[in-house]
């Protein structure tokens, strides 16, 4: 089923990477950490990819669906309208796409960097819809 709001389907992605984490992430809490960065790495590719679905629904960096944008590409677009959310992209894009789903990072300060930017980018896109 596909969801009309974009902005309530980013939303869930975040939430599908809080269930992730939650019920499969094994957090260590001696270490404050996961044991498995597999979980880890799923929850960041879902936040990215959440965090992705609400600039699209703003800044149309991709003229059609199946082609691919680049992350400069969203960061001019979003650099020309607001320089507050570029910050957070720019943050968001190396938390949730490199440390967490790359790296797979498997620090819980890291993860709840994550989170808190892709909620704040998302936040800020609704408010610009």
């Amino acid at each position: 089923m596909k969801r009309k709001n974009p902005i309530e389907e980013a939303r869930r992605y975040v939430e599908n990477a809080k269930e992730t984490l939650q019920e499969k992430g094994e957090f260590n809490a001696e270490l404050n950490r996961y044991d498995d960065e597999k979980y880890v790495r799923a929850a960041g590719n879902y936040l990215w990819l959440g965090v992705l679905m609400a600039l699209d629904s703003v800044f149309q960096v991709r003229k059609d669906r199946r082609t691919r944008a680049d992350i400069r590409d969203y960061k001019e677009a979003v650099g020309k309208r607001d320089r507050k959310l570029l910050a957070l992209v720019n943050d968001g894009y190396e938390v949730m796409h490199l440390y967490m789903n790359y790296d797979g990072n498997q620090s819980k300060g890291i993860s709840d960097d994550g989170f808190r930017l892709a909620n704040a980018i998302i936040d800020r896109c609704e408010a610009m819809a």
